[in-house]
């Protein structure tokens, strides 16, 4: 989470009354501010630096942080007008009493804003797909672990040939747990796919 948020912002990080203000730019949402976003835990990590320094603190304050790979689910959300809530636990037992309080508010899970953000894109995705002569019922899986992989925040904003090398090291960990399946094929068209998607999302940022 922290680097990713450091590489999104790179802009501006300053403190009030003790707490750290990071302005952050999200593809199809536009700036963000994100205001005590750990408390006095995280002023004390980021100190005085701003941009990539202050996200690689941030993120060594947060072992047990936000996964790289939902970050974008979370800017899914904030595209939709909705609210993210991120809770840090001292233990499994706070964790447990924090989801129980998300979930009596009517919270939603991420694995749910997931499905429902997959769902959203789905159709468009199937069409896209069968018309390249595949069957999407049967790669799905794998076309959407590459799409996914693709809006990752390591490797998002490289170039296709700076994440090739990646995406081989995946597809063959893919093709171990399922031998005699294709997997490379789909994984290879999502993974484009979800560039193209991402690329979208930059652009309408530009012309708005």
């Amino acid at each position: 989470m922290g680097k990713a948020l450091g590489a999104l912002a790179g802009t501006a990080a300053g403190f009030s009354a003790g707490t750290l203000l990071v302005a952050a730019l999200i593809p199809g949402v536009g700036p963000i501010t994100a205001i005590g976003l750990l408390g006095g835990a995280v002023a004390a990590a980021a100190g005085a630096t701003v941009g990539a320094v202050a996200g690689g603190k941030l993120e060594n304050a947060m072992t047990e942080g936000l996964p790289e790979d939902e970050l974008f689910v979370y800017e899914d959300a904030l595209r939709q007008g909705r609210s993210v809530v991120i809770a840090l636990a001292e233990d499994d037992a706070e964790a447990s009493r924090i989801r129980g309080l998300l979930d009596a508010e009517g919270a939603e899970a991420v694995d749910a804003a997931r499905e429902k953000w997959w769902i959203g894109l789905r159709s468009a995705e199937e069409e896209h797909y069968s018309g390249q002569g595949r069957r999407f019922a049967d790669d799905e899986r794998f076309y959407r672990l590459g799409f996914e992989a693709a809006l990752h925040a390591r490797t998002r904003c490289k170039e296709y040939d700076q994440t090739l090398a990646e995406m081989s090291v995946k597809i063959e960990e893919l093709e171990r747990q399922h031998p005699g399946i294709d997997v490379a094929e789909p994984f290879r068209k999502g993974y484009e796919r979800g560039r193209d998607y991402y690329q979208q999302l930059c652009n309408e940022s530009k012309a708005a």
